[in-house]
C-alpha cells in the first residue's frame, strides 16, 4: 500500500511558478513509477510528468503543454516527488495529483495509487 499527500498547490498569475510536492509513504523504492496528473474542470484527467529512476538513471516523460516550463524530480531520501512549474499559464489551471505505481511507466499509465490532490489556480 502506498499513500500519496500532495501539498503546494495556490493561487499565482500568469507567468508566475509553483513547486508541488508529493510525500509518499508506504511500498516504494526509488525504481517505481511515479507521476503527476491534472484535471480542470470538465475536462478529462491527463499526464504532465511521470518519471522513474533505473540503474542510478531517472527517466522522465512531460506532456507537450509542459514541457520546457516544468520539471518533475524525486528525492529519494525523503521519498518525495516534486513538480517545478514555471511560466504558468491560465490554463495550466487545475486540480494536480501525484500517483505511484504504474506496469507501463508512461504518461496514460494505469498507476495504483493516488493523493487527493491540490489544486493550481493561474490567473491572466
Amino acid at each position: 500500500q502506498v499513500r500519496l499527500v500532495e501539498s503546494g498547490g495556490g493561487s499565482v498569475q500568469s507567468g508566475g511558478s509553483l513547486r508541488l510536492s508529493c510525500a509518499a509513504s508506504g511500498d516504494t523504492d526509488s525504481s517505481t513509477c511515479m507521476g503527476w496528473f491534472r484535471q480542470a474542470p470538465g475536462k478529462e484527467r491527463e499526464g504532465v510528468a511521470i518519471i522513474y529512476i533505473a540503474d542510478s538513471r531517472a527517466y522522465y516523460a512531460y506532456e507537450d503543454s509542459v514541457k520546457g516550463r516544468s520539471t518533475i524530480s524525486r528525492d529519494i531520501a525523503k521519498n518525495t516527488l516534486y513538480l517545478q512549474m514555471n511560466s504558468l499559464k491560465p490554463e495550466d489551471t487545475a486540480m494536480y495529483y501525484c500517483a505511484a505505481d504504474a506496469p507501463a511507466c508512461v504518461l496514460r499509465g494505469n498507476f495504483r495509487f493516488w493523493g487527493q490532490g491540490t489544486q493550481v489556480t493561474v490567473s491572466s
